[in-house]
Formats: C-alpha cells, sequence, structure tokens
C-alpha cells in the first residue's frame, strides 16, 4: 500500500485513488468529458496519514510515524489571538497586513537578518508561498537529494524538472557544494534553464543541520551559477541545541535569497495555514515582489485575516511564546534521540538528530537478514513491511530523493507525544517525557517491531 503510494503510482489501494468513490454509470445520462486528467499523486506525506487512518479505522493498533507534524497542542495565547480576530471577513492586501509584515521582519531582524517589510509577503502557508515563488522565478531547480517530498513536486507542477544534488555527509538540506555546479553545468549544456536552488536549513527529512562552511560554499556557488537561492527555515527554532548557530543563506548571498518560514512547526498550527516571506533587497527583490503578489492575487488573493493577527502576535515572540517554543523544542529532542536509540539498538545506523521531529535510519547492515526474511530489497518494500504486516507507518527515502535501492527512511516521532491534549502537556511539562507510560509504550512497540522484523521468519508476528 504504502509502496504504490510512495512511487507516484496508483493503484485501488493508494489513498489518492479516488475511482472506486463515482457513482454507478446510469446509460441514459449525458457522456461525461473525455478531456485527459493530469495525474498528481497524493503527497507521500499525507498517504501514509490516510493509511494509517484506515488501519486504525479498521480496529488495527498502528503505530503513526509518518507524518510530519508537530504533535503539540496550540498555546492559548493564540487561540485568545485568532479568537479576537474572527471577524474579520473582510480581504486584505495581497502581501499582507502591515502589522504581520512588520512582525515577520523584527522576527528575521532578532536573528541577524535586517529585513523590510515591505519585502515580507504573507500567504497561506509557506508551501503556496513555495510554489509562488518557483512560478515567478521559471525553470528548473536543484534540490537536494534527499529533500521535503514538495520541493520537487510543485517544480514539476510548475511545468519545469527538479535537479537531485547529494547532500554532504551528515547534512542534509544542502546540496553537495562540491557537485552543484557540475549538475547545473550538465543541465544548461542539454538545453535546460536552471533559475533556482532550494535549501532547508535545518533538513527534513533528516533532521540534520548543514555547517556554516557548507552553507557558504553553496551560496558562493549560487552566485557564480547565477542561481535564486530559496531558504527553507521552517524548523530554525527546534534546532535541539538553542546554541548553535543556524547559518542562513540570506547572510552569505543577500541579494538572491528568498526566505521562508511559518508557524506550523515551532507552534504547532500546521493546520492555520499562514506562512512569510524575506525577499532580497534591491531591484530584484522589488520585481520579485512584484512577481509574488501578482501570482497570489490570482490563486490567494489575500492572507486570512484571522490567521494574521495571531501570527502578528507570534512573530512579536511575547515570553510565554518564546517559553512554549523551548519547551517543545526540548519535547522534540528528547522523543527523537529515544527513537534513533531504538534503531542503533536493533542494528541500525543513525546519526544523532540535531533538530526538529525526525530520524532518518538507515537499515543497510540489516539488508542480507531483511531480504532472507522477508524479501525486502528496497526502501519501499521495508516501509511497506512495516505497514501491511505491524502497522507501522514511516516513509522510505525513496520519496524523498533518495536512492530508491537504499533502506532508510524517515520516521516522525511527533504523534507519539499524546492521544489528548492532556497527554500532550504533560509531555511538554515533563523532564523525561521519553519515559511517560504512553510514550514508554509506543518505543517498547517499536523495539518489538525491530526485533520481529530481525527474525527469519516470514510468518506473522504477534507484535
Amino acid at each position: 500500500m504504502l509502496a504504490s503510494a510512495a512511487s507516484g503510482t496508483r493503484t485501488a489501494a493508494d489513498p489518492s485513488d479516488t475511482s472506486d468513490l463515482s457513482e454507478p454509470h446510469d446509460p441514459h445520462d449525458p457522456p461525461e468529458p473525455s478531456v485527459p486528467l493530469r495525474p498528481v499523486p497524493l503527497s507521500p506525506t499525507l498517504a501514509v496519514n490516510e493509511a494509517l487512518a484506515r488501519k486504525r479505522g479498521a480496529g488495527a493498533s498502528v503505530l503513526p510515524l509518518g507524518f510530519g507534524e508537530a504533535g503539540i497542542p496550540i498555546h492559548p495565547a493564540l487561540v485568545r489571538e485568532l479568537s479576537a480576530a474572527a471577524d474579520r471577513g473582510a480581504y486584505g492586501p495581497v502581501a499582507g497586513s502591515a502589522a504581520l509584515r512588520t512582525a515577520a521582519a523584527g522576527y528575521w531582524e532578532r536573528r541577524g537578518l535586517p529585513t523590510d517589510p515591505d519585502l515580507v509577503v504573507a500567504g497561506p502557508g509557506s508551501k503556496a508561498l513555495l510554489f509562488g515563488l518557483l512560478a515567478a522565478l521559471g525553470g528548473d531547480v536543484v534540490v537536494p537529494a534527499p529533500s521535503w517530498v514538495t520541493y520537487a513536486a510543485q517544480t514539476e507542477l510548475a511545468g519545469a524538472l527538479p535537479i537531485r544534488v547529494a547532500t554532504p555527509p551528515g547534512e542534509g538540506g544542502v546540496p553537495n557544494p562540491a557537485l552543484l555546479a557540475d549538475a547545473v553545468v550538465r543541465a544548461r549544456a542539454v538545453g535546460r534553464t536552471v533559475r533556482a536552488v532550494v535549501l532547508t536549513l535545518p533538513d527534513n527529512p533528516t533532521g540534520t543541520l548543514a555547517r556554516p562552511e557548507t552553507v557558504a560554499r553553496v551560496c558562493a556557488a549560487a552566485r557564480d551559477l547565477d542561481l535564486v537561492i530559496i531558504c527553507d527555515e521552517i524548523y530554525r527554532d527546534l534546532v535541539h541545541d538553542p546554541a548553535r548557530e543556524v547559518a542562513s543563506a540570506a547572510r552569505y548571498a543577500p541579494e538572491r535569497t528568498v526566505v521562508t518560514t511559518a508557524l506550523s512547526k515551532q507552534l504547532a498550527a500546521g493546520g492555520w495555514r499562514i506562512g512569510v516571506a524575506r525577499l532580497p533587497h534591491g531591484p530584484f527583490g522589488r520585481a520579485l515582489r512584484a512577481s509574488l503578489v501578482g501570482i497570489g492575487s490570482e490563486i490567494w488573493s489575500s492572507p486570512p485575516a484571522p490567521m494574521q493577527h495571531a501570527a502578528a502576535y507570534a512573530f512579536r515572540e511575547p515570553p510565554e511564546l518564546v517559553e512554549h517554543v523551548a519547551r517543545s523544542r526540548r519535547l522534540h529532542a528528547a522523543v527523537a534521540t529515544a527513537v534513533a536509540d531504538r534503531f542503533r539498538d536493533a542494528g541500525a545506523l543513525v546519526r544523532p538528530p540535531e533538530a526538529a521531529f525526525y530520524v532518518y535510519p538507515d537499515l543497510e547492515p540489516l539488508r542480507e537478514r531483511l531480504r532472507a526474511a522477508h524479501g525486502v530489497r528496497t526502501g519501499a518494500d521495508l516501509t511497506a513491511l512495516l505497514l501491511d504486516r505491524y502497522g507501522v507507518g514511516v516513509l522510505p527515502g525513496s520519496v524523498f530523493g533518495d536512492d530508491p535501492a537504499a533502506l532508510r527512511m524517515r520516521v516522525a516521532p511527533s504523534l507519539l507525544y499524546g492521544d489528548t491534549d492532556a497527554r500532550r502537556l504533560a509531555a511538554l511539562d515533563s523532564a523525561d517525557p521519553a519515559a511517560l507510560p504512553w510514550i514508554a509504550g509506543a518505543l517498547d512497540r517499536l523495539s518489538a517491531v525491530l526485533a520481529d522484523v530481525r527474525a527469519r521468519d516470514r510468518a506473522p508476528s504477534a507484535v
């Protein structure tokens, strides 16, 4: 099931296949359109979530480790601010309110990036802003391999090609500087127009953070190649060590770097759909703003006004929200580290997570055992086994652009924090959240599943 969803191939079990939802055909009905539709599979991150929901609905016990949601309650102060603006139903400026753009500028200035509020554009989530930017820039886009599924998917939706460049060892989110120029030169030599490169600091799916010197080298290469840099910093405030430097590309190549962020991760407001983009100072940034605002005017018209009001409050970073983010950072670090330990104990190669709520284990040391016991040859084979037999939802590295044969996967343990707000708040407050009964139980189940998968036995287990 997951293997087909991850590869983009539609099958009857694919959550993106809605062919079985049609009404029975009446021969007296007028003929339906014969226009061929563009096949666009459901995003793998959403597909695995829906697959788990179906299993849970059928009474199966599941372990939800596939969906990148922050897993903590919305802070009451944000609910208060949203409620206070619930009566704002009028359209506003396409680029966002002055209050939101000023607050976002202040957010970036406190991180060493002086920002003109007039060069901030808000939208219904950073995902929509990313698509608007790709549409404005045109051309092919260099994306790290592996990287978040949406970068490549949106590039293709915009009518261009993603150019995948491997990341340096242990530094996810940035293409290897030594390989970047060669990839772009080769693409241009065959007539491709390459105009942008995407960075993720810190990274999804690996949960790692590139070093400042690596980011500087990527930026130098982008300048030499005349590439626009889109720097996705949505996880910036969730680096596990708050003293560690996050080296934004805007520091090294300010004239060509767009920075994006949102409330989805550090404040767990993914469903609110509000994001902001910081555009470069200078003529290019102003021209890009005009194009992005024009695109926004035709797609979303204006960001939702109540969300803007709450987001302006959030980006001003009042002490209660700063403390809330710090607590969530500690929770993410504790549970992600515990999950990494369970994979390491099972024999996987896994780098200690450095940011956000992701672990990226590699089961290559178990390849022969997995092949003999379960017929596993690819990452998609492995994640399909985990889902179908054990109810464990994870995503193969291949959906992020990794080698399909690699036995790497993204594990997102943030939905283990609790199935009620009371439990999630207890996890936020705990000095040792991995020891809480419901989280410890999920971790123990993960260990049991991994132990069972290692066994040379094709028969279903009672795990």
